[in-house]
């Protein structure tokens, strides 16, 4: 239903094996990108991500190793005849990024919608972002994507509001379709799929509550040691143990460990500290993918 790919996984300067920031969530047929460093195009085509697809690109902030692959791809985007507008999204001081972003990308046969995050919802696509807070030294926001559930479909109901069996598929995805809805026929709405993203930050209370029970949490690990932790409060940052902690306490189902410093090129203590407070924990690296399903005891009738 829902395919995450984790296109970079470096902070501040790239290595021949980890592109800067970016992670790509695909669902419907089109793909949101959240931050796109140095070498997202290469990671786009790398790891089987179709450029073409996007519909939203999320940005964290604006420190260039999250934002300086922008230009180039809306230039790829160009010369592959894309016409269909796209939708960038990002904090505070968007406006001031949009103008030298336009200026490098050239003109383009497409709409660019430059868009603030506020604290609102708002759709792309079949899923719904809310942006959050991050504590980082210059303005910077997380993000949560959820992909909802309708109700399950009871037969019973529409048998007896004297519904044709012909339009009960119909219903059951969320049409209304000849005078039925599908409030009619469907039940609460069953639990849906969610992934947050959230780097560069410290750990804080506001990814904690974003977090809360997400089916994937790829958060800020930057510090593989706590001996750095003074540098990560400094840079606002996360060490790996901080961000293990944070998955145990927002009870997340999985965690992916993210945008490493270039001095990390062994990733396994830092993983190891990371699962000692979340056993299950997981160092992302290029190219990492997972496809989520919703929970197979709700199968729909």
């Amino acid at each position: 239903m829902l395919t995450v790919t984790l296109l970079g996984t470096g902070g501040t300067q790239p290595l021949p094996d980890r592109a800067l920031a970016a992670l790509a969530v695909s669902v419907g047929g089109g793909t949101v990108l959240l931050d796109c460093g140095e070498g997202t195009q290469t990671a786009l085509r790398r790891w089987g991500v179709s450029a073409y697809r996007l519909t939203h690109v999320l940005l964290t902030h604006y420190h260039g190793d999250h934002i300086l692959g922008l230009p180039g791809l809306l230039q790829t985007l160009s010369s592959l005849g894309r016409t269909a507008p796209l939708t960038v999204t990002g904090p505070a001081g968007l406006e001031a990024v949009a103008a030298p972003m336009a200026a490098l990308a050239g003109p383009l046969p497409f709409a660019v919608h430059w868009q603030q995050a506020g604290t609102e919802p708002f759709a792309a696509g079949p899923l719904t972002v809310t942006p959050f807070p991050l504590e980082h030294r210059v303005p910077c926001c997380g993000y949560a994507l959820h992909l909802p559930r309708a109700g399950r479909f009871d037969p019973a109901r529409a048998k007896a509001a004297g519904i044709p069996v012909a339009l009960w598929r119909r219903l059951q995805a969320g049409e209304q379709v000849d005078g039925f809805t599908p409030d009619q026929v469907l039940g609460p709405p069953r639990r849906g799929l969610t992934v947050v993203y959230a780097t560069d930050t410290r750990p804080c209370p506001a990814v904690a509550k974003a977090a809360k029970d997400a089916d994937l949490l790829c958060m800020d690990a930057t510090y593989a040691d706590d001996a750095d932790l003074d540098k990560a409060k400094l840079y606002g940052h996360a060490t790996c143990r901080e961000t293990g902690a944070l998955a145990a306490e927002a009870g997340v189902r999985r965690l992916w460990l993210t945008h490493y410093s270039a001095a990390v090129t062994d990733l396994q203590p830092g993983l190891a500290a990371a699962q000692r407070a979340y056993p299950d924990a997981v160092a992302g690296t290029d190219g990492l993918r997972l496809e989520l399903d919703f929970d197979k005891e709700d199968e729909p009738t």
